[in-house]
């Protein structure tokens, strides 16, 4: 496929606001077909991790949190940003053990994902742990409050069902490790 066409030319850029986890960055790009210059917003932001956690019992230590965007709780896996000079494993480890209190085990990667290429040009990197312990009290940051769970597969398909397990990242991880949805995946009307 030739995407030659579809690309669009960087003729300037201006850094924005430094929101603390975001930096905002303003492009003026030429469109490819009509030539006209155009402003678009990118939000800079580090790689996220993303952790499918799974204890010796085969549960999967998963987070609930109230998330402000939504302003609602969400039932996530652990996660969080990579920080300067971490690798994105070592970012996955630190994270898990300050949300959850769980570590060590045997972990793999399982690939990354782009978040949202419209307007981040950074990665989630995903991570599977087996046979994770529990090491001690979760250390949050400042600004999380967490609630520390943990749920089989079939419970997991419980959540996706009933709506606490929506965040697209977590189900893109977790999506990795478990089948979550018989495919081809219909949802029923009932369910929105």
């Amino acid at each position: 496929m030739n995407d030659k066409n579809l690309k669009w030319t960087k003729i300037s850029s201006e850094i924005g606001d430094d929101l603390a986890i975001l930096k905002v960055r303003h492009d003026w790009l030429r469109h490819p077909r009509s030539g006209k210059v155009l402003k678009r917003l990118v939000l800079e932001s580090v790689d996220w991790v993303n952790i499918v956690a799974i204890t010796p019992e085969g549960k999967s230590v998963m987070v609930r949190q109230y998330r402000f965007g939504i302003e609602s709780c969400t039932l996530e896996t652990a996660g969080g940003m990579v920080d300067h000079g971490e690798s994105p494993l070592k970012a996955a480890q630190r994270e898990l053990r300050e949300e959850t209190g769980y570590g060590n085990g045997k972990w793999s990667y399982l690939g990354a994902v782009e978040p949202n290429p419209a307007f981040h040009p950074n990665l989630c990197h995903h991570f599977v742990a087996h046979d994770v312990k529990h090491l001690g009290d979760p250390i949050p940051g400042e600004g999380e409050e967490i609630q520390v769970e943990l749920h089989g597969p079939d419970e997991l398909k419980q959540e996706i069902r009933n709506g606490s397990l929506r965040h697209s990242l977590a189900l893109s991880a977790l999506s990795r490790v478990f089948q979550l949805w018989d495919l081809p995946f219909v949802q029923s009307e009932d369910s929105s």
